[in-house]
């Protein structure tokens, strides 16, 4: 086809296409000449019908799309979930015996009063633009043609020809070889029999081939508590459930159970979504039809199932009227449901909410009929397990395990094996729960004497529900010891002390431990991991409070005897009382092994263990001396504790800077004289602060080593009369962590400041200060002459006794390693 023809063929096309749809309708020729263009050329002819038409062409029906969920709309307060009457909240206290209160029912108690949610309306949360089928499914056999139905014929045989033709606004097929026919009305079986029947009796020869194709599109309304109510355009196939996603699906105050089909005025059929979501039936799912209405009533009566059953939520009852019945809507129990404990939550005829408790093990109570209104709340098994022993801690299996008669410990921890290394076997500590009352309390017992006899006293009887908790002697027990002294402090009263003990100084595991019945200072220590190497057992303290005449508390302290207690004296080992502290003292002048570091020019440099009260000219000799390279003059000695008071001043000093600077920018800015200088200084502060919480403390403490080791102090007593006779000779003490760091000899002297040439030179004996610098340009014209000093090499400033500022002396000795500023 040459492109002079094909643009005739385009032009006619559209000038046809583009007429009013009730004007003409193409000839099969017409749309076999369509079909035979470029896909460009179709979609520029359809773009252009689409603009001359103000853009109302309607587009065919495809596959649905899904847009972004919404929201439902939250249920008004008369429809909302109620929570569990008061009734319900005091029968939950009246299970808290005697103030305990039971972690594990109260979160029972919180999932049993979930709020409840209408069910079947998140159903319509993804609303699709249109549910319309696609285009290629098989026609049902009752569809009923109707104006905009396309029908595909295909004729073979003598003629072999492929029609598509719109069933025209009066019900009209313009045939061809055939003329009009009427098929309005007639289902697409009958018109598909008709038609192969018309063209064997008038084209003789022919054969066809008859399918539906494009459908037409019908105009229904959806009406009543519709999220999206109106007036809506669907494919001629759609159901009553396509409209209804297609409008955004029943709103929330909307009933699921009565959805109404009005045709003509009349109620034609009724659709229960419980049936669809429930059961899976879409028999009620009636085809539309043009002009049809579906309507949605109100939501009627509702009750709602919380607790142990598959879809807890709120139900609109039609025909059900007992418990089990509204039981079976919800799904059904849960296999922890405890059917016996269920209560009904309803409002009387005097406008009062009242409680009925129901046995749903029973008829009785499964033939309860259900009012509008009614929550039915049905409670699970209690989550505490019966009859089993809890072992956790340093084990390798924690966990429940079966308890039975006559159980003791050793049957739970058969071995060591069973337990983590590190393990403290002395103190093995059991929480046991009083049956009768639900109060605790704490039995321990020393793993280790059972292990070696499983008939004494120390394999203890197990009882069901007990703890048995083994501790680490590695790791911090104080943790899950707190959480058993909260539970005691819960459960004290003004009768009934807290049972608690504390211990402190020179043990394992200092802090609080649970009060035993006839506990003493032994078990005690044993609790705390035992005492420490550095425990001083000649002289201990208990602290022991009372109440003096109800009118005051008063302490007192007792005096323990420790060697004699683990000698195994009864009548030393003192029994505990409420609210006792153990204080375990230290041996007096015990000190852990400290030491100091002696780097540089020395004979043996290293770490040296020191004693309390060496100096260090002492700690020098056991490093051999210096050596013959060592610059004595310029040691170097750091001090751990000077390190830190200095960093702790240079932090603050940043601080200090930092608010002075926010403070200056505050009150310029309100002034309004901020200028370029004030920001400038700005910056210049900022750079210093930052430089300043850059810099690291040294902690160098200024000494005169070489005076030290010439006046040869050795103080090797540790009495405080050679503490200070060092003091006075220029010796000074060692401490844990001091660095000393001894350089090489150094030949330079160092010009620093206002010089023209800041720089170092050799040392020479002859030159004086101001030689150095005259050697370094001289002084700039911004020196101060009159307040040059000179820096050690040990880091003593040489300054006039009387001011630092008024220092001019020239003549001052300069040695090797000194610098000049």
């Amino acid at each position: 086809m040459n492109k002079c023809f094909t643009g005739l063929i385009f032009s006619a096309l559209l000038a046809l296409i583009s007429l009013p749809a009730n004007a003409v309708t193409p000839t099969p020729q017409q749309l076999k000449m369509f079909q035979q263009l470029s896909p460009a050329q179709q979609k520029a002819i359809m773009d252009t019908v689409t603009k001359q038409s103000g853009g109302m062409v309607q587009k065919p029906l495809t596959q649905p799309r899904l847009v972004e969920p919404r929201r439902l709309v939250e249920p008004r307060p008369d429809r909302d979930d109620r929570r569990v009457s008061d009734t319900g909240s005091r029968a939950l206290d009246t299970n808290k015996k005697t103030g305990v209160v039971d972690l594990e029912e109260d979160q029972q108690q919180k999932a049993i009063n979930k709020k409840l949610k209408p069910f079947g309306y998140d159903l319509f949360a993804g609303v699709p633009t249109t549910f319309a089928p696609a285009t290629d499914i098989p026609i049902p056999a009752d569809y009923v043609v109707g104006p905009g139905d396309t029908i595909q014929i295909q004729l073979f045989g003598k003629d072999n020809e492929q029609y598509s033709i719109v069933v025209t606004r009066e019900g009209i097929l313009n045939f061809p070889e055939l003329g009009p026919i009427a098929v309005a009305g007639q289902k697409f079986s009958e018109l598909k029999k008709d038609l192969k029947q018309r063209i064997a009796e008038q084209m003789i020869g022919v054969k066809a081939s008859i399918t539906m194709g494009e459908l037409r599109s019908i105009r229904i309304f959806v009406l009543g508590d519709a999220y999206r109510p109106g007036s809506y355009t669907v494919s001629s196939l759609s159901t009553m459930t396509n409209a209804l996603f297609l409008s955004g699906g029943v709103q929330i105050i909307g009933s699921l159970r009565n959805i109404q089909l009005k045709r003509k005025g009349k109620i034609v059929s009724r659709l229960d979504l419980y049936d669809l979501l429930l059961r899976g039936d879409t028999s009620g799912d009636t085809r539309l039809l043009p002009g049809d209405v579906i309507f949605i009533p109100p939501v009627g009566a509702t009750a709602g199932v919380g607790g142990e059953v598959r879809r807890p939520a709120i139900y609109e009852l039609k025909n059900e009227k007992t418990t089990s019945q509204i039981i079976k809507m919800a799904g059904g129990l849960l296999p922890t449901a405890y059917p016996k404990a269920s209560q009904l939550e309803r409002i009387n005829a005097n406008q009062e909410k009242t409680l009925i408790e129901l046995d749903l093990n029973s008829k009785a109570g499964n033939a309860v009929p259900v009012q509008n209104g009614d929550v039915l709340r049905i409670y699970s098994v209690l989550e505490k397990m019966e009859d089993i022993v809890l072992l956790s801690g340093n084990v390798e299996r924690p966990g429940g395990q079966e308890w039975r008669k006559g159980m003791r410990l050793t049957d739970v921890i058969p071995s060591i094996k069973y337990l983590l290394p590190g393990s403290d076997l002395n103190y093995v500590l059991i929480r046991r729960e009083i049956k009768a009352t639900r109060r605790i309390k704490v039995i321990s017992t020393d793993l280790e004497k059972a292990f070696a006899d499983s008939v004494s006293r120390y394999n203890l009887a197990l009882q069901p529900r007990d703890e048995v908790i083994v501790f680490s002697l590695k790791q911090n027990r104080s943790k899950r010891i707190k959480a058993i002294i909260d539970e005691l402090k819960l459960q004290a009263t003004n009768d009934h002390p807290v049972q608690e003990v504390s211990v402190g100084g020179r043990v394992h595991s200092p802090g609080e431990y649970p009060l035993e019945a006839d506990m003493r200072v032994s078990d005690l220590i044993r609790a705390s991991g035992k005492l420490l190497e550095s425990a001083y057992v000649l002289d201990a303290e208990i602290t022991r409070y009372k109440t003096v005449k109800e009118e005051y508390r008063q302490a007192e302290h007792i005096k323990i005897d420790i060697a004699a207690i683990l000698a195994g004296d009864k009548t030393a080992d003192l029994e505990l009382k409420s609210h006792d502290h153990l204080n375990i003292k230290e041996v007096p002048r015990w000190a852990e092994n400290e030491a100091i570091k002696i780097l540089g020019e020395v004979k043996f440099p290293g770490t040296y263990t020191i004693s309390r009260g060496e100096t260090l000219s002492a700690v020098m000799r056991r490093a051999g001396g210096v050596s013959d390279l060592a610059f004595t003059e310029g040691a170097v000695f750091m001090r751990k504790e000077l390190r830190e008071r200095e960093q702790k001043q240079m932090d603050a000093l940043a601080e200090r800077l930092e608010s002075d600077i926010a403070a200056a920018n505050l009150e310029s800015t309100k002034s309004g004289t901020k200028s370029a200088n004030t920001q400038q200084a700005t910056v210049l502060g900022k750079s210093l602060i930052s430089q300043l919480r850059d810099t690291k403390a040294a902690g160098r403490l200024v000494i005169d080593l070489h005076k030290i080791l010439k006046s040869n102090v050795d103080i090797i007593n540790n009495n405080q009369k050679n503490s200070l006779a060092a003091l006075t000779n220029g010796d000074i003490l060692v401490k844990n962590g001091d660095i000393l760091v001894i350089p090489k000899k150094t030949q330079s002297v160092t010009v620093l400041g206002e010089v023209h040439f800041p720089t170092s030179h050799i040392y020479r004996a002859s030159l004086s200060r101001d030689d150095y610098m005259s050697r370094s340009g001289g002084a700039t014209y911004k020196a101060d002459k009159d307040r040059i000093y000179v820096v050690r090499a040990n880091g003593e400033v040489i300054a006039n006794n009387d001011s630092f500022w008024s220092f001019d002396d020239s003549s001052v000795e300069i040695k090797p390693g000194d610098t000049i500023i």
